[in-house]
C-alpha cells in the first residue's frame, strides 16, 4: 500500500500583515509497521526512523504509537497509516506527520497529528474526527514565533486515496484565520517514481526547512512582532477533537 504523494503546500496569513506562499514537495504514505522494501542504493534517500517521531527511538514508529494510544484508552488494533517526510541523506524535518489509526474491523479509531517546530520540540494531537475526517482542537503547542499559543485549529484530515487534501485553519480570538493546506496526487512507490521525486525536488526535507526560515526572515523584516516561546512544555501531549465540522468555505479556500 506504500505510495508517494507529489504535493503542494500552501500557507495564507491574513494579519497583521498578509503573507501567502506555496511550495512543491513530496511525502510518503506508508504503514509504519510494514515499511516498503527499498533497494539498498535508494535507502539513504528514504529513511523511516523512530527517532524522527515521538516515543522511544529504540522502538518502531508503530510500536511507539500503539503504546501511546493504549495509554489514552484508544482501541486501535487494526492498520496504521502515516503521511510524512522520510529522511534524505540523514536529514528530515516534519512540520506535520499524520497517522490514521484503525480498529480491527477497519474503521477509523482516531487520527494522531504530530507537529514539530523548528526548536526541536514535538507535540501530539489526538483527534476523533467525524466521518469526513474533520475536527476541532485547542492549540496547545508553540509553532510559529509570530503566533502565541492560543486559539483553535479546525482540521480537515481525510485519509489520502487517489489524492490528498488536508487543511488546518488556525482561528484566534478576534483575528482572521491562518490557513495551511496540503494538496497532492498519489504515485506508486516504485523505484522510478522515487528517483523522479528525488530529481524533481532534491533534498526535499531540507528545502522545507529553508522555506520556513526564509518566510520567517521576511516576516521579521516586515516588523511582525515575535511572540515569546513558552518556557514550559504543553500540559498534555494531546487534545481530543470535538468532532465539529470545519467551515467548508475555509477548507475550500485552503485546498483550492
Amino acid at each position: 500500500m506504500s505510495a508517494l504523494y507529489a504535493i503542494t503546500v500552501r500557507h495564507v496569513r491574513r494579519e497583521p500583515v498578509r503573507n501567502e506562499f506555496s511550495y512543491r514537495s513530496y511525502q510518503w504514505f506508508v504503514d509504519p509497521e510494514q515499511l516498503p522494501a527499498i533497494p539498498f542504493w535508494l535507502r539513504p534517500f528514504a529513511q523511516f526512523r523512530a527517532k524522527d517521531h515521538m516515543g522511544d527511538p529504540d522502538r518502531g514508529i508503530g510500536d511507539n504509537l500503539r503504546s501511546y494510544l493504549a495509554g489514552q484508552g484508544i482501541e486501535a488494533a487494526g492498520r496504521i497509516t502515516m503521511l510524512s517526510n522520510a529522511a534524505v541523506l540523514g536529514y528530515v524535518f516534519n512540520p506535520l506527520s499524520v497517522f490514521w489509526c484503525h480498529r480491527a474491523d477497519g474503521s477509523l479509531a482516531c487520527i494522531v497529528a504530530e507537529v514539530h517546530n523548528t526548536y526541536g520540540q514535538r507535540h501530539r494531537y489526538l483527534i476523533q474526527p467525524d466521518d469526513a475526517g474533520q475536527a476541532r482542537v485547542r492549540k496547545e503547542f508553540y509553532v510559529s514565533p509570530f503566533y502565541p499559543v492560543d486559539g483553535e485549529y479546525r482540521m480537515s484530515l481525510p485519509e489520502p486515496e487517489e489524492s490528498a487534501r488536508l487543511a488546518i485553519v488556525l482561528e484566534r480570538p478576534e483575528g482572521k484565520p491562518f490557513v495551511a493546506s496540503v494538496v497532492g496526487r498519489r504515485l506508486p512507490a516504485s523505484n522510478g517514481n522515487i528517483v523522479r521525486m528525488l530529481l524533481d525536488i532534491p533534498l526535499a526535507p531540507l528545502r522545507v526547512s529553508i522555506q520556513i526560515f526564509y518566510q520567517g526572515i521576511r516576516l521579521w523584516l516586515r516588523k511582525l512582532p515575535v511572540q515569546p516561546r513558552p518556557t514550559t512544555a504543553p500540559q498534555s501531549e494531546y487534545q481530543r477533537g470535538a468532532g465539529k465540522h470545519v467551515s467548508s468555505r475555509a477548507v475550500e479556500e485552503a485546498t483550492r
